[in-house]
């Protein structure tokens, strides 16, 4: 595999050999201090262009890499919407187990590149236009204060959804259960991460996909929540479901009186009385109630 200095060295040997390519940048986890090292950790590398097309014109260029397993272009992919506008990605694996994703960034977008996101790390300036910017921080990314609304909203989207994962269920529809879980899930995640926001000081991030979750709460917790991702067995997803919201109602009752919100008790109480109904519910039910 090989080393963090020769991955570097190739990416701005390519670069400074390329009259086209002007500036370098890279952000994401190497330029973060506070995500541990390991060999897994992409090069988010940024290649700012003077013309993007030129590069497409040719898609043998970027072999100069490396040997890879694969690649993905998302720019170039029909079941993914371009959402780039005129940046171009190559998300490429390689066979020594290294990984780069190389984004052609059109040199007049040069500005708005280094204000986006604050992990941003400039490498190489050819002209000495870019903009200044402060060191790399993931402050933006840290857990956010929850407004009032935002917190009820969290409440109410886990309490709504639970009722199709109850439907889901009575119908014999394990997919349409188990996706709607997922959804409740996410809202027990997003209090979760509030609560460490709380405990905290609103000071730190929890990561992509909440990966650093387990560092923040205590074992107990850790065991439910993971108790909350269950099997293709209706038993065990409807389970799950009591366990997601008992764990959801918990927390976030523990968040609402460190923020001085409302937890929507008469709401919840309602849903948790339906959820059972319909879990007893006979298969050949013709009415609910």
């Amino acid at each position: 595999m090989r080393t963090e200095q020769e991955m570097m060295e190739l990416v701005l040997k390519v670069a400074k050999e390329d009259d086209r390519v002007r500036a370098v940048g890279m952000n994401g986890s190497r330029t973060n201090p506070n995500v541990p090292k390991d060999p897994f950790r992409d090069y988010d590398i940024a290649y700012l262009v003077t013309d993007v097309q030129s590069f497409l014109d040719d898609p043998d260029w970027i072999d100069v890499f490396g040997e890879r397993i694969i690649m993905q272009t998302p720019e170039d992919m029909e079941l993914f919407p371009n959402e780039l506008g005129g940046r171009f990605t190559y998300m490429m694996l390689f066979t020594d187990g290294n990984r780069i994703d190389l984004m052609l960034i059109p040199l007049a977008e040069k500005d708005e590149y280094c204000r986006e996101d604050g992990l941003t790390a400039i490498l190489l300036d050819k002209d000495d236009a870019l903009p200044a910017i402060p060191p790399p921080t993931d402050e933006e990314y840290w857990v956010k204060k929850p407004s009032a609304q935002s917190f009820a909203d969290c409440c109410n989207e886990c309490w709504w959804t639970a009722t199709y994962v109850a439907k889901g269920l009575w119908r014999r529809e394990i997919l349409y259960a188990l996706d709607h879980l997922n959804l409740v899930r996410a809202m027990l995640l997003k209090m979760l991460e509030w609560k460490v926001g709380i405990e905290t000081d609103f000071s730190l991030s929890i990561g992509k996909n909440a990966k650093f979750l387990k560092r923040y709460v205590d074992e107990e917790t850790w065991k439910r929540l993971l108790a909350t991702y269950p099997g293709g067995d209706y038993g065990e997803v409807w389970s799950a479901l009591f366990k997601t919201t008992d764990l959801f109602e918990e927390t976030a009752i523990a968040a609402a009186e460190r923020l001085g919100y409302q937890y929507p008790f008469v709401d919840a109480g309602n849903v948790k009385q339906y959820l059972k109904h319909v879990q007893r519910l006979r298969p050949a039910a013709k009415e609910i109630y």
